[in-house]
């Protein structure tokens, strides 16, 4: 289970160092795609598998569904971390989520999410208010 908040920076090739207790986990290989709110989303291969296919299962009829699964799956990247727990991040990838130098890797339980610090930081401050009012609402009788 991915949990957490991370700090680490890419380099002037491109490439990020996964915190350390991520990488047994996606070591086999990882997909990197476009995720909501402009950040990049990190799935271990067999669970981008797994999601990619609860997709599919959605009827060719939905206009909603074509759409989503076009966004996603384009911009899905493979990749195999390097002996030194890196990955490249495709530059598309990081002009989408305004990657720069600063990145913030965030825990999602069976995903990561992968936000440029300033961009993060920003949702944060407006999410934090909504997030202590609407616990309830989102997932009744947890809390």
């Amino acid at each position: 289970m991915f949990l957490g908040t991370h700090t680490p920076r890419l380099d002037d090739k491109g490439r990020l160092f996964l915190p350390a207790k991520f990488r047994d986990r996606l070591a086999p290989g990882l997909v990197v795609t476009r995720g909501q709110e402009r950040c990049l989303l990190v799935f271990p291969m067999d669970e981008f598998v797994t999601v990619t296919e609860r997709m599919q299962a959605a009827p060719v009829t939905s206009k909603k569904a074509r759409d989503h699964i076009r966004v996603f799956l384009s911009g899905a990247s493979d990749e195999i971390p390097d002996r030194q727990g890196r990955i490249t991040i495709p530059a598309v990838l990081r002009q989408y989520a305004g990657l720069t130098r600063d990145c913030t890797v965030i825990g999602q339980g069976s995903r990561i999410e992968l936000w440029d610090t300033a961009r993060w930081e920003e949702y944060l401050a407006a999410n934090e208010e909504s997030y202590s009012e609407q616990s309830e609402e989102v997932v009744p009788g947890l809390f």
